[in-house]
């Protein structure tokens, strides 16, 4: 049996000027995110203002999307202009592992930022002295370290399959589901033990986020000003709406097996994962943090006060 040393990863079908037009817009894009994350970065580590748990976890998280977005778009900006598409059986798995543990981090990163809102609404007296800068590294470690440690497993039990041909893959990135699809062995234990990891990654930390911010929902109700609620709810509103964004998409594909999922919408919602999220968290977070955007506009040079 002949095993496969390379997949053509087929991407977005494109000729021409279409091809030169999409290639543009996914650099400009990645650019963009690369600027916005890295300026939130330079902001939390340079003003000191933002040295409090929220804003280091912030500045974490936008670290982390630039980990993120790099992990597959330099890949498809290449993939765009190249005329073989082929990238290498280990090229392909390394894609695999560092988009998925990237991606894994991020939910614990999220379920962590939801917990960190959940003690300063719910637990403000207490809210210090159980959210040490200590206790904010050790739990941003944490989710660093578990998001590595998960995905060898289900590489290694992917990887190991037959690979005898074809070796086409239509979409943009080394996902699971097109790759069960190349096997020349049909591995439905395999495929459930990995829908079933992906679907406890995905929704462990997204009930977590739920349970806290429930109970915050609970509190703010009871605060009797609606200033203060509003004031609640604004420190709360930008983390919300990156939350829906990253797992609405991430629920789409990846709880239910991907076969049900045409090829060109798998497409679609993985580019808004990997590439749409990561570019508007900063914007998301600058226009309702005023601290953040303070900062940002020195980081930036928009201002000399």
């Amino acid at each position: 049996m002949h095993f496969v040393t390379e997949f053509i990863l087929l991407g977005f079908h494109s000729q021409g000027t279409v091809q030169s037009l999409f290639f543009s817009l996914i650099l400009v894009l990645y650019l963009l995110t690369l600027l916005g994350n890295g300026a939130i970065v330079c902001a939390v580590k340079w003003d000191r203002r933002l040295h409090t748990p929220m804003h280091i976890l912030l500045g974490n998280f936008a670290f982390l999307e630039i980990w993120y977005v790099s992990s597959t778009v330099p890949n498809m900006l290449v993939n765009i202009l190249s005329e073989t598409k082929t990238i290498s059986f280990s090229g392909c798995f390394l894609q695999f592992y560092f988009f998925f543990s990237l991606g894994t981090t991020e939910c614990f990163l999220l379920s962590v930022m939801a917990y960190d809102r959940y003690l300063a609404i719910c637990r403000p007296l207490h809210y210090p002295s159980i959210m040490t800068g200590k206790f904010c590294a050790s739990l941003i470690c944490v989710c660093w370290v578990s998001g590595f440690l998960c995905y060898p497993v289900p590489i290694v039990l992917i990887s190991q399959l037959p690979f005898c041909g074809p070796n086409i893959i239509d979409h943009i990135v080394c996902d699971p589901g097109p790759l069960f699809a190349l096997s020349c062995v049909p591995a439905p234990s395999t495929e459930l033990i990995c829908y079933t990891f992906n679907s406890m990654i995905i929704f462990g930390p997204f009930l977590s986020i739920l349970g806290s911010y429930s109970l915050v929902l609970r509190a703010v109700l009871r605060v009797p000003s609606g200033a203060g609620r509003m004031k609640a709810f604004s420190t709360c509103g930008s983390h919300i709406m990156v939350v829906s964004l990253f797992y609405g998409t991430l629920m789409v594909m990846y709880v239910s097996p991907s076969s049900g999922n045409p090829a060109g919408m798998q497409k679609i919602v993985t580019l808004v994962y990997s590439a749409g999220t990561p570019l508007l968290n900063p914007f998301i977070y600058s226009l309702r943090n005023k601290d953040v955007k303070g900062a940002l506009k020195k980081v930036l040079g928009l201002t000399t006060t």
